[in-house]
């Protein structure tokens, strides 16, 4: 990348984790820009390198923001044929009335889209070896972008027939295009963040926008860690808050996902030093390993521990290697190779000594994310009325306003002393299972409800309902809620319950099992 001053930035290669991976490669390119682009507006930092990603996922329409009317009364086969001409980019159009089929100026500005009548400029755009010739039209341009204008009518504008544009993938370009022409947002999985890039690049911001909601609603564990470095590529501080967001509640699974091994240094060493990461020490250490030998490749380097090792540089002394379990130390880091052995003895030393030595490592655990615990019920019933199991399922349905994790549910015990209890608990969108677990839990008798989680918490989405379903075998007397409430404030998320007909044991909205959702927001 290049600023505007000229020095050298790096630049990351675009990326969004799909069913086909594509391994990222970083490089530098010279100053060397589209000299017809200089002019009066300042021009974003341009980047020389974008890699689009393959997937067999269709496309995405966001026709939906721009609405396209059809046009009334009008010869439809004329229409598509002449929409056909326009996308295989066709030269002529044979009827001499066009513009008759066409009842509104922006579906007559469309028919030019990607077309060679009357086109006066022609962009070569993409990087040596992929390059696409596209034609434009310098009045359509101009009006779209406050770059083109300056481009192409500004006091340093150049007439050129012929613009070079290496930094753009040519998918994206036309994406642009598209809606600058069209009015129309056509946007894709591989090419999203490329085409975020062309639209910050010549300054077309409602594009821009709908590119990051695209983002934050395709937003998952996987590629949280990637979309993390791009957002603050381009200064995006929402789609960064949100990545942070999915980070730090499902952090296992984004530091396990084969994304995080694409990311740059800085953005490691940020995730490193993230005091909210929920995520064992082990996971941790485990991850930042993966990303030095994929880091030793990139650089062209044998992945040996010597060179993992220099690769990290100071970022391995962001692992918390002293807050590990015993276990975990013993079995995983110590024998890794990557410690020195006075580095090893020391941390041992750390975790039985008196006198504890010195230590490079950060020894303060990390704080993590507190758990908030929605109780939709006022009362609890217990001795005289108890609550039978049998392995029938005790379901309800719930939704949010606002996103959150949901981590586990908290379910009552033993009415008779105390017992143990296994429970399977499930968490379902429209019949679709989204988390599960079989896991046990000890009830001490009393009336307090009691803990069990997923193994990874679950991304919950606002105003759409999900089934949350236990089945439990133990002491099947138990305590069960009473007057339970159909909305429930908990902190700043609002969360509506509703009768599930997956329960077959009793549990509804006014009483019964599931008294709590735990979660992270």
């Amino acid at each position: 990348m290049v600023d505007e001053k000229g020095k050298n930035m790096k630049c990351l290669t675009f990326f969004l984790m799909l069913p086909e991976t594509v391994k990222n490669r970083s490089k530098k390119s010279s100053k060397k820009g589209n000299s017809s682009s200089s002019s009066s507006s300042k021009l974003p930092p341009v980047c020389y390198e974008i890699i689009t990603l393959k997937t067999k996922k269709k496309k995405k329409m966001a026709a939906d923001i721009f609405p396209r009317k059809k046009p009334a009364n009008t010869n439809t086969t004329a229409v598509q044929q002449y929409h056909q001409q326009n996308l295989n980019n066709n030269n002529t159009i044979p009827a001499p009335n066009w513009q008759g089929l066409y009842p509104t100026i922006r579906e007559r500005n469309a028919v030019m889209f990607n077309n060679d009548l009357m086109a006066d400029v022609h962009f070569v755009v993409g990087p040596p070896g992929g390059t696409q010739r596209l034609p434009g039209h310098k009045y359509v341009l101009a009006v779209g972008s406050s770059v083109f204008h300056a481009m192409f009518y500004g006091e340093l504008a150049e007439d050129k027939d012929e613009i070079r544009i290496p930094d753009v993938e040519p998918a994206a370009f036309l994406a642009m295009l598209k809606y600058i022409y069209c009015d129309e947002i056509d946007l894709a999985a591989d090419t999203v963040l490329a085409t975020l890039y062309a639209a910050k690049k010549y300054i077309v911001p409602h594009l821009a926008r709908a590119c990051v909601n695209f983002l934050e609603t395709s937003l998952s564990a996987k590629n949280a860690c990637v979309l993390l470095s791009q957002s603050c590529l381009f200064e995006e501080p929402d789609l960064t808050q949100r990545c942070w967001e999915v980070i730090d509640a499902q952090a296992e699974l984004a530091l396990k996902s084969e994304g995080f091994c694409d990311i740059d240094f800085q953005t490691l060493e940020s995730i490193l030093r993230r005091e909210t990461l929920n995520a064992k020490e082990i996971v941790v250490f485990e991850a930042a390993l993966n990303w030095a030998e994929v880091e030793c490749q990139r650089q062209e380097l044998t992945a040996t521990i010597e060179n993992k090792r220099k690769v990290l540089g100071k970022a391995l002394y962001l692992i918390r290697i002293p807050t590990m379990a015993l276990d975990d130390f013993a079995n995983g880091a110590a024998q890794s190779g990557i410690l020195t052995l006075n580095e090893t003895n020391d941390i041992f030393l750390w975790y039985t000594a008196a006198k504890k030595p010195e230590l490079q490592f950060v020894s303060k655990p990390r704080k993590g994310l507190v758990p908030q615990r929605c109780h939709r019920f006022q009362s609890c019933a217990y001795r005289s009325n108890q609550w039978r199991y049998r392995g029938r399922c005790d379901s309800i349905q719930f939704a949010v306003d606002k996103r959150v994790f949901i981590a586990g549910f908290g379910l009552y015990g033993s009415s008779c002393g105390s017992a143990e209890y296994s429970a399977k608990i499930e968490l379902k969108r429209q019949g679709v299972i989204l988390g599960q677990n079989l896991s046990k839990y000890f009830s001490d008798g009393s009336s307090n409800t009691f803990p069990v989680w997923f193994e990874y918490p679950v991304q919950i989405e606002p105003d759409t309902f999900y089934t949350a379903s236990v089945i439990l075998d133990g002491n099947e007397l138990s305590y069960f809620g009473q007057e339970g409430m159909t909305e429930v404030q908990c902190g700043k998320v609002t969360v509506q319950f509703q009768c599930s007909s997956d329960s077959t044991n009793g549990t509804g909205v006014q009483g019964g099992q599931i008294p709590e959702l735990i979660f992270y927001a």
